[in-house]
């Protein structure tokens, strides 16, 4: 996730709208962490698996009734793209260069993590089925690994894109996330009303840029009454989903008729915007948490967390549910509360030496880089978007896929690299 994959950033208004503030804002920085933390204990608590020999299941542990409300807050996205968009407020006002320049520099910061990550998962599939290590839950693994890349192919969008939001926010502000919640509105209209899903994808834009936007707004203390926020985004959530086509949960479940992420609908950004109304409200309060520490030590560690915390749990899973073949049990049950921190603890042991390892590749190599032009921002973002969508449609599974996807993410890297001229 990139939030929380930018580093700390110092709070302060982009060039073009006032002069920067130097303090650090904490608030951004414990929205990264928190996001991270749920997002890391999300995914190793919810999964309910179980292995009959052939096939490896996967369930999910909030698919239980009347779970779902729970999803209103543990699905972080929202505060992600927040964040995000400040933090690139933050980042842009501060650029010495310009937009071709900030660009490449936040391409490269996004791509270089994945060297590692591919470099593993590319031939991992083949060598362990070579040592006889069942097909089936071996794909899902692989799949599911890739999966996780969406997030950063959407906000290199965001990336992508913020030199030009950022001056329609200066000459529109509110105006510009108005437009983009209208646009959002507008295709769920048509999608349910033609009964494309498909067309719903233009979503991906509408809601999470209209989210970002948010960010820009609090870069340059523009973004006011979060009671309002907050009451009005969860109040017309709650009349989507009861009045609406919409369900109630905003993940994803096993079964599930339709999805709020996949792609995001109009219910997920009133959520988004309760979740960005809560968070300001509750502002006073989260920055004087005494968590200094916590966040120097998990700021390096942001990326290679968000990209190794899978794989982990497919190492344990591997171990436990399908060698061992111990099921999950119900979840909520008296075993599986008493088993989920051995469960836990496992993995953590498993992903400490992961971060060790990886988290050197958090920060890309200090060469001699050139001066970008719009030309080479551009196509180096198109490159290391597509290879990302192609990996989060196929992720590491056995194919031509996988390889062409990391194909176009080392090209998109090598754009941004030291021969890059003006």
């Amino acid at each position: 996730m990139t939030v929380l994959l930018e580093r700390p950033a110092l709070r302060e208004q982009p060039a073009r709208t006032g002069s920067p503030r130097r303090a650090r804002d904490p608030f951004i920085d414990i929205l990264r962490v928190f996001g991270m933390a749920l997002v890391v204990l999300q995914h190793w608590t919810i999964p309910v698996l179980d292995y009959d020999g052939a096939r490896l299941t996967t369930g999910n542990a909030l698919a239980e009734p009347g779970v779902w409300v729970v999803t209103w807050i543990s699905q972080v996205m929202p505060l992600v793209f927040f964040a995000g968009g400040a933090a690139n407020a933050i980042s842009f006002g501060r650029a010495a260069h310009g937009g071709p320049q900030w660009i490449v520099t936040r391409v490269r910061r996004l791509a270089w993590p994945l060297l590692p990550l591919a470099a593993v998962w590319l031939p991992l599939p083949h060598v362990l089925m070579t040592l006889g290590v069942p097909e089936q839950p071996l794909e899902v693994g692989a799949r599911l690994t890739g999966q996780l890349l969406w997030f950063l192919a959407v906000y290199l969008i965001a990336v992508t894109a913020t030199p030009y939001l950022l001056r329609l926010h200066a000459a529109h502000g509110w105006r510009v996330v108005a437009v983009l919640a209208a646009a959002a509105v507008l295709t769920d209209v048509v999608r349910f009303s033609t009964g494309v899903d498909a067309l719903g994808y233009a979503n991906i834009v509408f809601v999470w840029l209209a989210v970002h936007q948010l960010g820009f707004l609090y870069a340059g203390g523009r973004l006011r009454l979060p009671v309002l926020m907050a009451a009005g985004g969860f109040g017309a959530a709650a009349l989507l989903v009861a009045y609406g086509p919409y369900p109630g949960s905003m993940i994803g479940l096993p079964g599930a008729e339709m999805s709020n992420m996949a792609p995001p609908t109009l219910a997920m950004l009133a959520v988004s915007f309760g979740q960005v109304g809560l968070a300001a409200l509750l502002r006073p309060w989260i920055v004087r948490l005494p968590l200094t520490r916590v966040l120097a030590w998990a700021g390096p560690r942001i990326m290679t967390a968000y990209l190794w915390h899978m794989p982990a749990l497919f190492a344990v899973t591997g171990v436990v549910v399908v060698a061992m073949r111990v099921q999950t049990p119900t979840p909520g049950s008296a075993f599986w509360l008493a088993g989920w921190p051995v469960w836990f603890g496992a993995l953590c042991l498993l992903l400490w030496p992961l971060l060790r390892w990886f988290s050197r590749f958090e920060e890309p190599p200090a060469l001699p880089y050139g001066r970008a032009t719009w030309a080479t921002a551009l196509t180096s973002a198109a490159l290391t978007g597509g290879g990302l969508l192609a990996l989060t449609v196929a992720g590491f599974a056995p194919g031509g896929v996988p390889f062409l996807g990391v194909i176009a993410v080392l090209g998109g890297l090598l754009l941004t690299g030291p021969r890059t001229r003006m």
